[in-house]
């Protein structure tokens, strides 16, 4: 994990992920109630005016501190912002600034498989009719958004740049939902796993998940947070109608704080469970190989007797003796696990 040096000047830009790609792309998005306009470039920024129109820069990659520099100038971005957003350690907050708003939001996605969350930190910045997003991975987090802006001409595209930060922001606590989906579905597997064949992967898969929902739960409190302020700000560049909708999706937070909850409260009984599981297995094998044991100590004295060296031995000159001994060390087994099964010990 990077971090900026031990007494560096406050506003340091530092990049300290650890995702690197080749390019940084940026696209440039324009639009209004009428027209929409979409265009892409590499290491560079797309410039075009669209004087009335909502503008939405949307940065992939922030490994090219110069260019994330040069973009957040050119929109009046404060030096503390830019710090923030090339610190992909930042937990979800809200900052305002004199001319703008940064919101800072962590994405998510869960690998079932191996069990692995993926987390990427996203930062939003409103400035005027402007919306600049930076993500740190090529993939588009804002796919849904960005469909709904280039097939609708409705809510979201009539209203300004607020409406689309919140939008973006809404983007991303819905993937909660389809990542809590994946855990609940991992959840019901492993119970299933542990009530019928319980193994030591089985541990190590609950310890995963265990991490996983912590690592979900230090992110989702804050954001509750952040969207308790955003909700409640009189900053100028945040209309009330927009408002209602933030204080709308404090009620997703909340229902997705809940379920990490749940889900962990669901992890540690599945824990408990799959303890008691083992414990009840290898009982039940102390248990056969007790009433085993138990059955061939009179089968082991008798030989024993009949192996003893005396000179005279009852019944060693019978010429049935033999097939006596095993008859009797036939019936005296039959009788005791009958025994055992009638006392319900089998």
């Amino acid at each position: 994990m990077k971090r900026a040096p031990t007494g560096a000047v406050p506003g340091t830009l530092l990049y300290t992920g650890q995702q690197e790609m080749e390019e940084v792309h940026v696209h440039l998005t324009h639009y209004d109630a009428e027209h929409f306009d979409c265009k892409t470039a590499l290491d560079s920024i797309p410039e075009d005016d669209a004087p009335g129109q909502t503008t939405w820069y949307d940065v992939r990659g922030l490994h090219r501190t110069d260019l994330i520099e040069k973009i957040g100038k050119s929109y009046g971005m404060h030096q503390l912002a830019l710090e923030d957003v090339l610190d992909v350690q930042q937990r979800p907050k809200m900052e305002a600034y004199k001319d703008g708003i940064l919101l800072q939001i962590k994405a998510f996605d869960f690998d079932k498989k191996e069990l692995d969350l993926s987390i990427e930190q996203v930062s939003i910045y409103l400035t005027g009719q402007t919306v600049i997003t930076f993500q740190e991975d090529a993939g588009d987090l804002f796919v849904a958004v960005r469909n709904r802006l280039e097939t609708s001409s409705g809510r979201i595209r009539s209203r300004g740049a607020d409406y689309l930060a919140y939008a973006l922001i809404d983007s991303v606590v819905d993937h909660y939902f389809t990542v809590l989906d994946k855990i609940e579905e991992t959840l019901d597997e492993l119970e299933d796993t542990i009530l019928t064949k319980p193994e030591m992967a089985t541990k190590s898969r609950l310890h995963d998940l265990r991490l996983a929902l912590l690592t979900m739960r230090k992110s989702t409190s804050p954001t509750r947070e952040l969207t308790n302020k955003f909700g409640d700000t009189e900053h100028a560049l945040v209309t009330e109608d927009t408002q209602l909708f933030v204080r709308d999706l404090k009620d997703h937070i909340i229902q997705i704080t809940d379920l990490v909850e749940t889900y962990r409260d669901v992890t540690n009984g599945l824990y408990d469970l799959y303890v008691s599981e083992i414990s009840f297995r290898m009982n039940s094998v102390m248990q056969t190989l007790t009433i085993f044991s138990t059955i061939f100590m009179p089968l082991g004295f008798l030989a024993g007797i009949f192996g003893m060296n005396f000179a005279y031995i009852p019944g060693l000159d019978n010429p049935y003796g033999y097939y006596i001994l095993w008859a009797v060390m036939i019936m005296l087994s039959g009788g005791m696990l009958i025994w055992f099964r009638w006392r319900r010990w089998l």
